[in-house]
C-alpha cells in the first residue's frame, strides 16, 4: 500500500508527490507573494472539496492551517510565480490528480 507525502519545495515552485522517500511526480505551483508568503512547515490535509467555486479552480485540498489549502486555478498563467495569499496553486488537471492519488491526513512539508 502506498505511503504518499507532499513536499512544496518554495525555492523551485515545485509540488513533489512521494511513495515512501521516492518522488514519483513533480508538480509546477504558484505560491504565496511577498506580503502574503506561502508559510513554511509540516501539516496534514484536512479535507477535499470538488469544484470550490471561485478562484480555486477544480478542486480544493485544504491544510491543517486554518485558510490554507492546495488548490487548482482559473489563472494558468500565475503557475510558477508569486501571485496566491499564500496557498499553493496548481493546473487544475494537476490538482485533479494529486486530489485522486492522495488521501486525506497525507502529510504535507513546505519548504523554503
Amino acid at each position: 500500500m502506498p505511503n504518499y507525502r507532499i513536499i512544496v519545495d518554495l525555492s523551485d515552485h515545485m509540488l513533489y508527490l512521494l511513495d515512501q522517500d521516492t518522488v514519483i511526480r513533480g508538480f509546477p505551483v504558484g505560491i504565496g507573494k511577498m506580503l502574503t508568503v506561502t508559510p513554511a512547515g509540516e501539516y496534514t490535509i484536512i479535507n477535499k472539496q470538488p469544484n470550490p467555486g471561485g478562484p480555486f479552480g477544480a478542486y480544493w485540498l485544504g491544510l491543517s492551517r486554518p485558510h490554507y489549502g492546495i488548490h487548482g486555478t482559473n489563472n494558468p498563467a500565475s503557475i510558477g510565480g508569486n501571485v496566491s495569499h499564500g496557498c499553493i496553486r496548481m493546473h487544475n488537471q494537476d490538482v485533479l490528480e494529486l486530489a485522486r492519488t492522495v488521501p486525506l491526513h497525507t502529510r504535507v512539508t513546505i519548504r523554503k
